[in-house]
């Protein structure tokens, strides 16, 4: 009887193999997670890396880097557009704080610290300064400056003269805030529905003085969605103030409204067409 137990047991272990291992984790082909550390203000981070496939093989190439924020939020969607728009390049997602406290994990989520590393001023409420710490997007530009490129740059075959930024939302905030302050920053800037509501007056206070430097030849996609109507009229500001004479930098502004689309549902669109607008500048990659 035992025997007759154990026999069908043992015939039914490739049935309990395959069921287990619909559940096991899956990895994104040519994609690394690395840790880094903001050198200055003692904080860790992740870098979500994912390479061309041509990377391997073509090894005195150099490749063209796109970099956003909201890392975890935003490869999978970059990965799939830029595979099949602009494959030759080399995607870089800088991850929220990861030495946050489990508590403030549960309570507040993974994602707590981007509230202060892209926000631009801080709050006038004490109580919602004191818990969020508003207003460190310089702190978070000079760690990407500091850090981050000099990781990926002394890592990989990358072209510095060619990176591009992507951020939506508090991320487009974030954005706009290095382009205004530090326009060499980045090459090519995409902002998704940037946050900006109020902050433009004071960006506009803190703007370098090489964005006067027509040798620079920024390129600009800003978006929102249609039903955006709150933070359109912003946005539509912020263009207008960018399209003016005074910015010789920046060369070209692609400014996109996503149709029957509000905040949430404007993000895929503007992905794809961000990807597809950066893939189209194929002499400032």
């Amino acid at each position: 009887m035992k025997s007759n137990v154990l026999i069908a047991l043992f015939s039914l272990l490739p049935f309990f193999a395959l069921y287990a291992n619909e559940y096991q984790p899956v990895s994104m082909a040519g994609t690394q997670m690395v840790p880094i550390q903001d050198s200055k203000n003692n904080r860790q981070y992740a870098l979500y890396i994912k390479l061309p496939k041509s990377y391997s093989t073509e090894t005195a190439k150099r490749y063209p880097v796109l970099y956003f924020t909201d890392a975890l939020w935003h490869m999978e969607l970059l990965s799939g557009a830029s595979y099949f728009l602009l494959e030759e390049m080399i995607l870089v997602g800088i991850s929220w704080q990861t030495d946050i406290s489990e508590q403030v994990k549960a309570k507040e989520g993974g994602y707590f610290s981007r509230y202060r590393d892209y926000s631009v001023q801080p709050s006038k409420d004490a109580a919602k300064q004191e818990k969020y710490q508003f207003g460190q997007a310089n702190r978070h530009v000079a760690f990407i400056k500091n850090d981050v490129f000099s990781y990926v740059d002394n890592t990989f075959r990358t072209k510095p003269h060619a990176r591009t930024y992507f951020g939506f939302s508090l991320g487009g905030l974030f954005g706009a805030y290095a382009l205004l302050t530090q326009p060499d920053m980045f090459k090519n800037y995409i902002l998704g529905s940037p946050a900006i509501w109020r902050n433009s007056p004071y960006l506009f206070s803190k703007q370098s003085a090489l964005l006067k430097d027509k040798n620079l030849k920024i390129n600009v996609f800003i978006s929102y969605g249609e039903r955006e109507e709150r933070l359109s009229k912003h946005v539509d500001e912020l263009v207008t103030t960018l399209k003016g004479k005074q910015y010789p930098s920046i060369s070209t502004i692609e400014h996109m409204v996503i149709d029957s689309s509000g905040h949430s549902d404007s993000f895929p669109m503007m992905g794809v067409a961000s990807i597809k607008w950066l893939s189209s500048l194929t002499s400032e990659l």
